[in-house]
């Protein structure tokens, strides 16, 4: 097993302390909602900080679909997101840039041995970082038009 891993970042025009949803210029689950990739589940809380359980489906492929239960925690200026159900961390983290802001995604977790962990490392991230690309892109939009 080794660690698979992939990250994007955007850079927004409004300040790093510009609030998108309840995280501070964090993506909530409204900005996931037109990700065709990402479902939220019935009765699912917004991301509203340190302890706050979020949990959705994601769709990385046709046939494959992981159930996420995220426990949210909060660092400087960075939001954690362990899945509860694997490995995979996902870190949200705002930065000042110029006039504006960047916001970076990195998601990882261990993938898989031998060559299916081989075929993983290789495509997974590629996938991943399309669906992350969109989540970022609406969090641009929602965050710019105020």
């Amino acid at each position: 097993m080794g660690q698979v891993s992939a990250a994007s970042t955007v850079l927004i025009d409004a300040p790093a302390g510009a609030r998108a949803g309840g995280g501070g210029g964090l993506p909530d689950r409204a900005t996931e909602d037109s990700v065709p990739a990402i479902q939220r589940l019935p009765g699912t809380r917004r991301r509203q900080g340190a302890g706050t359980v979020a949990t959705w489906k994601l769709q990385a492929t046709k046939s494959r679909v992981r159930e996420v239960k995220a426990n949210v925690d909060v660092a400087g200026h960075t939001v954690i997101e362990k899945d509860a159900n694997s490995s995979m961390i996902t870190n949200w983290t705002v930065a000042p840039a110029g006039p504006g802001s960047s916001v970076t995604v990195k998601t990882s977790w261990q993938g898989a041995g031998g060559i299916g962990g081989f075929f993983e490392k290789t495509f997974a991230p590629l996938g991943l970082r399309k669906i992350q690309a969109e989540v970022l892109g609406n969090l641009k939009s929602e965050v710019e038009k105020g």
